[in-house]
């Protein structure tokens, strides 16, 4: 019996989606560059059930996961360049190959190790991949530009400590922020150019240990303290539509106060 019997309906689903005469009208106009945004959100909303502690969402996430993949390789299925399991082949090869400690005779004495070991095939795999193209090597190499950049931000940086460019210290990175404000702040001072100003604020970012974490968490204490100042006015009779800026900063600190 087939381990994911649904499987091969959902790939006959999407082949009727796309079916170029009884197919959906929408579906069938999609290509690689109009589906991608929605790949992305889509993992986002994954990342966001995990964080939630929330199954049941997750589930339903990585259903939505999944169709993306199987939209991608049904389009190229379609451009006669591969298929789903083309895809499912090439990752199941991958694994193999990733873990000879596993399927192979290699021995990892524990998970530190482990990730040593998976960062070192992956780097001989870049190195492959350059010696075929003929391109130099770096340690920055196959991390994409596609990437959010914050995401892109964190695994350049991770790619350059793992070869000894990072500090090893607290204070030397608080000294950088520090640097990076005041670079920042004198281009403000100075009226700098737009193009100035978001060049240093850029730098200002580069220089967190890890932006998007921290952003996703200072995204999530904000919601929680704005919605602490909607539900105070409206226990007040007012809303936040109706309230000053004056008003709502005094509800702003005591939210603060009450919930950190």
């Amino acid at each position: 019996m087939s381990r994911a019997p649904d499987l091969p309906r959902l790939l006959d689903i999407m082949a009727r989606l796309r079916d170029p005469e009884r197919g959906c009208p929408w579906d069938r106009e999609q290509s690689f560059a109009t589906i991608a945004p929605y790949t992305i959100e889509e993992a986002y909303e994954v990342a966001e059930a995990c964080e939630r502690g929330d199954p049941a969402a997750l589930k339903d996430e990585l259903g939505d996961l999944l169709f993306q993949v199987v939209f991608h390789a049904r389009m190229a299925e379609e451009a006669g360049l591969f298929d789903f399991n083309d895809v499912a082949r090439a990752i199941a090869d991958k694994m193999l190959r990733r873990h000879p400690h596993v399927f192979g005779n290699a021995r990892i004495a524990d998970a530190t190790a482990q990730t040593l070991a998976w960062e070192e095939h992956k780097a001989a795999e870049r190195r492959a991949s350059a010696a075929a193209t003929g391109e130099p090597q770096s340690a920055l190499a196959g991390v994409g530009e596609a990437l959010p950049a914050l995401t892109r931000a964190v695994k350049l940086q991770g790619r350059a400590a793992r070869v000894g460019f990072e500090w090893r210290e607290l204070r030397p990175i608080l000294d950088k922020i520090s640097e990076e404000i005041d670079e920042l702040r004198a281009e403000l001072d100075a009226a700098g150019a737009p193009a100035r100003i978001a060049d240093e604020a850029g730098d200002l970012l580069f220089a967190e240990a890890d932006p998007e974490q921290a952003l996703r968490a200072a995204c999530r204490k904000f919601e929680r303290r704005f919605r602490r100042v909607e539900a105070l006015l409206a226990a007040a009779g007012s809303s936040a539509d109706a309230a000053g800026l004056e008003e709502m900063e005094t509800l702003w600190r005591q939210a603060k106060k009450d919930h950190g």
